[in-house]
C-alpha cells in the first residue's frame, strides 16, 4: 500500500474567499489551488460554510477537464493506493452509477475471472433506494463485505477477484466532499461524480475502468444529454490519468431484469452465470463483459469478445468462479448450488392490471421504493434488520400485452402492513395505453 509524499513547492495559498469567488466568477483553478482545496478539505481548514458555497459555485459553472483531472489525482492521493503490481494479469474494475433491478455486477465479476481478468471491486453508498450489490450478497449466510486493504490485495492474488466495501483509508477526501455534497444539493455535479468515482476506483488499484452510466427514472440522472456529458468526462479524465477506461450509457428507465430485491437477484444472477434469465440482462451483461475483455486485452475483436464471455457463460466456468469468491469472503456456497435454500418469504400475492392493454411506462424508482418499504432495504434510524426474502418478481416490462387482472409483478412480503404502504408505489409504477409502445434501446451510446 502506498502514499505519495508531495515534494515542498513554492505556493502562495490564497484565502478560501478568494477561491469561492474565482469559481462562482467562472475562473479555473491550477494544481496547486486544488492541492490546497483538498488538504484544506481534509484537515478540516476549511470552514463547512465555506467548502459548501465552494461545491454550490462548481455545481454551477463546472470545471474543465482539466481541473476534475487534478480534482480526481489529488483525491486519490489523499489517503492510501493499494498496489496489485504483483499481480501479473490484467486488472478491470467495472462501476455502475447505480440502477433498480442491476444485478450485472454478481455476473461480471466471476464472469471476467473465468476469462483471466482480475477485478478489484470496492463498493461505495448507493443513492437512497437503490439496493446495493454487497447488499445482495449478504443474504448468502457468512458473507463478509469488509476487509482490509491487505486481505483485498491477497484475494485478488490468490483467486482473481473480490468484491468489498470501501475501505476509510481509500480517498477519504472524497468521503468528506461526498457528505458536504449530500447536505447541499450538489451531488448531481459531473465534475465532482467524476472525481468521486475515479478517485475511488484508481486506489483500488485497477489498470481500467467499464463504466455503466445509467439515465432514467430509476437513476439519479434523469436527463439522458447529462449522462452522456458524465460518461464523457469520466473517460476522458481516465485516459488524462493513463487509464484505460470505456462507458456505455444505459436505460433505467424500468427495472433491469425480472426481480428486485436481495435472495430474489442473487437468484437471477445466479441463473444468468447458468447462461440463462431475461433477455435485457443477458444483453447488457453481454455488452458490458465484452468491454472488460476487450480493455484488459484477453479478446481483441469483437467477434472474440463475444465468444469469450458467451462461452465463460455457458461451460459453468463463470458460476465456479463465483462459488469462489462467495467461498473466499465466508459465505456458504451450497447456496449457489441450491438457490431454493435462500429465504421464501411467507406470502407472495400479484399486482392485477387495473385494464387490459399495454406496459406503456414504468417507473422504476417507485417500484425500487415499495421493495424498500416491505423489508429489503433499511429505512429511518438503521435499527431494522433487512429482510432478505422480500422483493417483487416476474415484472411485465415496457411493451407487454396483459389483460385486465393478470399480474404485472408477483410481490414477494411477509407483513401484511409493510405491503399495504408498497402497494401504493408499486400501483403508480404501472402506465398502461392502448397502442404498443417503442421499447427504448437498452444501450443508448459507448463512449471510449
Amino acid at each position: 500500500m502506498t502514499k505519495r509524499t508531495l515534494p515542498p513547492r513554492r505556493f502562495i495559498k490564497p484565502t478560501f474567499e478568494f477561491l469561492i469567488e474565482k469559481k462562482r466568477d467562472g475562473g479555473e483553478f491550477n494544481q496547486d489551488e486544488i492541492r490546497y482545496i483538498i488538504d484544506s478539505t481534509l484537515d478540516g481548514e476549511m470552514p463547512q460554510h465555506q467548502l459548501a458555497a465552494l461545491a454550490m459555485a462548481i455545481y454551477f459553472q463546472g470545471m474543465s477537464a482539466q481541473e476534475t483531472a487534478d480534482l480526481t489525482e489529488e483525491m486519490m492521493l489523499s489517503g492510501e493506493v493499494i498496489d496489485l503490481s504483483h499481480i501479473a494479469k490484467p486488472k478491470i474494475d467495472k462501476y455502475s452509477t447505480g440502477g433498480v433491478g442491476d444485478k450485472t455486477s454478481l455476473v461480471l465479476v466471476p464472469l471476467a475471472m473465468a476469462s483471466g481478468v482480475v477485478v478489484p471491486m470496492m463498493c461505495g453508498v448507493e443513492h437512497d433506494y437503490v439496493i446495493n450489490t454487497l447488499d445482495k450478497l449478504s443474504s448468502i449466510p457468512g458473507f463478509k463485505g469488509h476487509q482490509s486493504n491487505e486481505q483485498f490485495s491477497g484475494q485478488l492474488a490468490k483467486i482473481g477477484g473480490a468484491i468489498i466495501a470501501q475501505t476509510e483509508d481509500l480517498a477519504p477526501a472524497d468521503a468528506k466532499l461526498y457528505e458536504l455534497r449530500k447536505d447541499t444539493g450538489t451531488i448531481p455535479s459531473l465534475p465532482l461524480i467524476t472525481g468521486s468515482v475515479l478517485s475511488k476506483k484508481l486506489a483500488e488499484g485497477s489498470e481500467g475502468l467499464v463504466i455503466d452510466v445509467k439515465w432514467g427514472n430509476g437513476s439519479f440522472i434523469k436527463d439522458l444529454e447529462q449522462a452522456k456529458q458524465l460518461a464523457r468526462s469520466m473517460t476522458r479524465v481516465g485516459r488524462s490519468m493513463k487509464r484505460r477506461c470505456v462507458a456505455l450509457v444505459t436505460d433505467m428507465n424500468q427495472p433491469l431484469g425480472d426481480t428486485v430485491g436481495t435472495s430474489l437477484e442473487i437468484k437471477e444472477a445466479i441463473q444468468l452465470l447458468k447462461g440463462e434469465g431475461p433477455e435485457d440482462m443477458k444483453e447488457l451483461v453481454l455488452k458490458l463483459g465484452m468491454e472488460i475483455v476487450r480493455l484488459a486485452g484477453v479478446a481483441g475483436s469483437t467477434l472474440s469478445a463475444k465468444q469469450t464471455v458467451q462461452r465463460h457463460l455457458t461451460d459453468g466456468s463463470a458460476l465456479e468462479k463465483f462459488k469462489d469468491l462467495v467461498k473466499a469472503q465466508g459465505g456458504d456456497a451450497s447456496f449457489i448450488d441450491h438457490p431454493e435454500k435462500f429465504p421464501q418469504a411467507k406470502h407472495i400475492r400479484k399486482l392485477p392490471a387495473p385494464k387490459r392493454g399495454y406496459v406503456h411506462t414504468i417507473n422504476a424508482a417507485m417500484i425500487a421504493r415499495g421493495v424498500h418499504l416491505l423489508g429489503a432495504g433499511v429505512e429511518g434510524n438503521g435499527h431494522d434488520k433487512m429482510d432478505y426474502s422480500v422483493g417483487v418478481s416476474e415484472i411485465k416490462k415496457v411493451g407487454t400485452q396483459v389483460k385486465q387482472g393478470e399480474p404485472l409483478m408477483m410481490i414477494h412480503y411477509n407483513d401484511e402492513a409493510k405491503l399495504e404502504q408498497a402497494l401504493e408505489y408499486f400501483k403508480n409504477a404501472y402506465r398502461l395505453a392502448p397502442k404498443r409502445p417503442t421499447p427504448p434501446p437498452l444501450v443508448v451510446e459507448r463512449v471510449a
